[in-house]
This record gives C-alpha cells, structure tokens and sequence, in this order.
C-alpha cells in the first residue's frame, strides 16, 4: 500500500494569515504534584481575546506543533479557520507530566504520561478544568468557551484514549474526540471501555477514530481489536461517531493526512 500524503490543507498557505502560538511551563499542578510539563497555546489570526472562543485539547502536544511532521496542525488550523469550514478555536498543546529533575531525551518519555493518560479516571479531565484552562485564560488573557459543545480534545495513541476518558468522565465540559491508534488496551484497563459503553445510557459525545489494521500486538493487547471493539460498541448505541481504518503501524501518518477532514467532521454543525 502507498504511504498515506498530506493534501494542501497541511501545507503553508502565502494568503493565509498565521495564527500565533505562546508557551509556558506549568509545575505548579496540584492534581499531578511534583510534575513540570510545556503546554503552548495557539491562537487565530486577528483574534478578539474579548470574544469567547471554541477550544480544543492535544495531548502530546509536542507531537502537533511540528511544522514539519506527520500533523502540522497549526497550518491545518490556519486554512480551516480562514477558509470558514471550522470555528476560531484556541489550540492548546499540553506534554505530559515529568517528576525530577533529569530532562528525558524525548517529550515521549516523560515518566508520568502513562499514569495521566491511561487511567480510566477524572482525573485529567479535573486537571484540565481547574489548572490549565484557567492559567491560559489568566496568563494569556483569553476568553475561552464553557460551552462543551465547542470544546474538543484530541490525542494518539494513550493520548487517544486520554482524549475519550476526558468526555467519558465529563460530557458536560468536553464533547467532541479525536483519537488516532487509541489504547484501547489493558495497559491500564482501557480494554474495558466497549463493555462500559454497551452498558451505560449514551453520553453526548461526538468522536472521530483513526485506526491501522497493521497497529500493535502485544502484552497489553491488540490495538486493532480494542479498536473494532470500540466500534462495534460505539454502533451498538448509536453514537455519533466515525471511524476510518488504514492499513500503518502505531505512527501518525494516516492520522496526519486525513486530520483535515476529522477536524471538519468534528466541527460540523
């Protein structure tokens, strides 16, 4: 099969007015004590901060911001919002939690990732409600929306199912998900998720998936199964929801070349 490519809504625009991105580090968390994270805050071209505004969450934030990677989702964000086929959103980017003092190599190794993003607690959805959202709103003087139908949250692999454990734990401030290669997986009992789904009353959620048949197969399970479990469970109760398989490995490409349409998806009205 080829490669998956990026079409000409990930790439930079000369009309295109560009957004303007501020980052700061937060080490004051008392959810996740002891841990120092970057989080970095896009903001639309010609932006009203007096105008409140749609917001949506990455988890490794690190991941997106690349102007050059498998995302670039400040471009995509660029052209949509210009071309009015989604909102003005404010993006913000959060890496995950480190505890000491050593620098790890890679945003990727950042020892407190798993315990934030693979429990299938509030905990990060707690985290974000009453420390990040507000420092943002504080620091950069924005107005950010408290309508959780305009706020989405977004991530890969566990930041995938972070993503959904959020709206899970609190559909009334978080209602729209993408997850690309989402652990669905026992690394921390995510595996547990289609059956809870089955055997709740539906949640108001609105979730775009990314998936690859050829993703992980190990010890915490199968990426693809516990995908097709979501599935078939999200079908059961007839959510609003939408998956789109590829046949890649536990990497972003497909994600990153149809990340355009999720988000216009996504957006809809």
């Amino acid at each position: 099969m080829p490669e998956p490519v990026l079409g000409p809504d990930s790439m930079v625009k000369p009309d295109v007015p560009k957004g303007v991105l501020t980052t700061f580090t937060w080490d004051q968390s008392k959810i996740f004590p002891d841990t120092k994270r970057q989080v970095s805050v896009y903001t639309p071209a010609n932006h009203d901060p007096k105008k409140e505004t749609a917001v949506m969450v990455f988890q490794d934030g690190h991941s997106y911001l690349n102007l050059t990677g498998e995302f670039r989702v400040t471009t995509v964000l660029d052209n949509l919002i210009h071309a009015k086929e989604i909102p003005p959103l404010i993006a913000i980017f959060i890496d995950p939690g480190h505890k000491g003092d050593t620098k790890p190599e890679s945003p990727w190794r950042n020892n407190n990732r798993s315990f934030e993003y693979d429990t299938l607690s509030p905990d990060y959805a707690q985290f974000l409600l009453e420390e990040i959202l507000p420092e943002v709103s504080k620091t950069l003087r924005l107005k950010l929306t408290t309508d959780p139908e305009q706020r989405a949250i977004c991530g890969a692999s566990s930041g995938g199912i972070c993503a959904w454990t959020v709206a899970w734990q609190r559909p009334d401030a978080f209602r729209k998900v993408v997850s690309s290669i989402g652990s669905f997986t026992n690394i921390r009992g995510g595996d547990a998720y289609p059956g809870m789904i089955r055997k709740t009353e539906n949640k108001p959620i609105r979730a775009f998936f990314q998936e690859g048949i050829n993703d992980l197969d190990n010890q915490h399970g199968s990426w693809p199964l516990g995908n097709m479990q979501m599935q078939a469970a999200l079908k059961f109760k007839n959510y609003d929801h939408q998956f789109v398989w590829g046949h890649g490995t536990h990497n972003g490409k497909h994600a990153g070349a149809i990340f355009p349409d999720a988000l216009r998806w996504l957006w809809r009205e």
